[in-house]
């Protein structure tokens, strides 16, 4: 052994096999390089009471929301809907200048790593000056939320967003102005120069924001290693594109060949059964959002999208950062929409279901990703959350039950990205300077 190794003797270590007891899990350089039998480890004691996850991975972000948690509880309007909260969203976005962006970026990512998440996908698209003007460096404000989410210690995909159109066929309004993309190629050279920061923790991808929002003859361009797009979050959304192009949201993008395994579909809250299909034979993925898609009143993932189909989880607008939430909600909605008990688990197989939705926040998210996160094993990444499972709640409860179905961020013990400690007992060093 080394001496810069690190090894760490949970009581639990949930691995890509299952749950083990009596096993050390040794990490170098940033690399998890053995899981090995207790016993070879005599002088590592074991931490009773806890278990050992891979990090939990945020699959969607976008973190300048954050700033606007709470002040939107309320509405002077009579039918309080997704589009009038995104014209006060918009009024928000005008007001934040780089150091504001920066500042809410870190409090978001904050308060991810205190709840356990270990890498970001920040869907960006923040991009220009209020009145559209853009900053002597174009990519201002993306490099502002990476050195946010480098400061607290997150790995980050930076996902750029392509924003060209306030809708089929119309200009962007005032309130857009910020978000605005001049070119395909525009947003290509972005993610060019944002995936090459030299930081190992720091990756980027490209994001056409929906297909209201990107012209229809440039999505064939918008290809990349890592593909993101909000699809059919909204009704509305899917009859304006019928109306336009004749077409579904995801039937437009596949059709522009953008929808294969690279791909996430963003929400995918209202899709037809031939979208589905075509989730399923591309290998796409959705990135479900229950705590913001329940806070905006957009509905429910249908239970057939559950269905052969990769899910990963994303805390979206913040209205709450918590992936426990986020994945016992894609069970507890389906519960709720079948009228019945355990829908996504395996019948007869004890663990199923837990696991399921444990890799759901995990290791979906990072193939979402492009990343190799969310596996204990030898050869990952060492993106770890110790959970404290010596909690009233968790007394006669199975350790994977019980942080699936009653865990919340104050369960979160220790945390590690790529072997640095970032949370220790539950805080980040720097919390109060953040």
């Amino acid at each position: 052994m080394q001496k810069s190794d690190v090894i760490l003797h949970p009581e639990w270590v949930l691995t890509p096999k299952g749950l083990r007891r009596g096993t050390t899990v040794r990490v170098h350089a940033g690399v998890i390089i053995e899981l090995a039998d207790a016993a070879r480890h005599p002088e590592v004691p074991v931490q009773r009471g806890t278990l050992l996850l891979p990090g939990f991975v945020n699959a969607h972000s976008h973190a300048f929301q954050r700033a606007f948690r709470g002040h939107v509880q309320w509405t002077s309007h009579p039918a309080d809907d997704f589009w009038t909260w995104r014209d006060r969203m918009y009024a928000v976005a005008r007001g934040l200048d780089p150091d504001g962006v920066e500042a809410v970026s870190a409090l978001a990512f904050l308060e991810m790593a205190e709840a356990g998440f270990t890498t970001v996908g920040e869907f960006h698209y923040l991009h220009n000056q209020a009145d559209g003007t853009p900053y002597a460096d174009p990519d201002e404000l993306a490099r502002r939320v990476i050195r946010a989410a480098r400061s607290v210690g997150l790995r980050i995909v930076l996902l750029r967003v392509v924003y060209a159109a306030g809708g089929f066929g119309r200009p962007l309004s005032d309130g857009q102005l910020r978000f605005r993309t001049r070119s395909p190629d525009e947003a290509l050279q972005a993610v060019a120069r944002l995936g090459s920061t030299g930081d190992p923790l720091v990756t980027a991808g490209l994001a056409p924001h929906s297909v209201r929002a990107v012209p229809v003859d440039w999505l064939p361009e918008l290809r990349a290693d890592v593909v993101h797009a909000h699809v059919s979050e909204q009704p509305a959304e899917v009859s304006a594109c019928l109306e336009a192009t004749g077409r579904t949201p995801l039937q437009v993008l596949a059709d522009a060949g953008l929808v294969d395994d690279r791909f996430t579909a963003v929400h995918l809250t209202h899709p037809t059964d031939a979208e589905l299909a075509i989730m399923r034979s591309s290998g796409a993925r959705i990135a479900v959002c229950p705590t913001t898609e329940l806070d905006l009143g957009d509905g429910f993932l249908p239970l057939a999208a559950r269905d052969g189909i990769g899910l990963c989880v994303g805390s979206d607008s913040h209205a709450r950062i918590d992936p426990f939430a986020e994945i016992r909600a894609l069970e507890l909605h389906a519960r709720g929409l079948a009228r019945r008990r355990i829908v996504m688990g395996e019948a007869g197989v004890q663990a199923s279901l837990v696991e399921r939705l444990l890799r759901a926040g995990t290791e979906e998210g990072g193939r979402a990703l492009g990343l190799p996160v969310g596996r204990i094993e030898a050869g990952a990444p060492a993106d770890l959350v110790l959970v404290d499972l010596d909690r009233t709640g968790a007394v006669g409860v199975p350790p994977l039950e019980a942080v699936v179905f009653g865990g919340s961020p104050e369960w979160v013990r220790d945390v590690w990205v790529a072997g640095e400690q970032v949370i220790r007992d539950g805080r980040h060093a720097h919390r109060e300077a953040i």
